[in-house]
């Protein structure tokens, strides 16, 4: 394995359906404007209650792309 640099962001994944949901919404929106995605990390769950039910869930997330290297 060869040296690498990563560039971390942050992002909040969504989903009426579930945490796991909202996870993989997050991933799947993200890796469509980064490229070398490589690692997660959750650092935040929280979801959104309407009329006493939860109405979506939010997942904060950590995203790990690895900086091209230079020709």
């Amino acid at each position: 394995m060869t040296d690498r640099t990563y560039r971390v962001t942050e992002i909040v994944g969504t989903s009426q359906e579930s945490m796991d949901a909202a996870v993989r919404n997050g991933i799947k929106r993200a890796s469509e404007t980064l490229r070398n995605l490589d690692w997660f990390e959750i650092t935040e769950t929280r979801g959104h209650i309407v009329n006493g039910e939860i109405d979506h869930y939010q997942v904060g997330l950590k995203v790990g792309f690895r900086l091209e290297d230079a020709d």
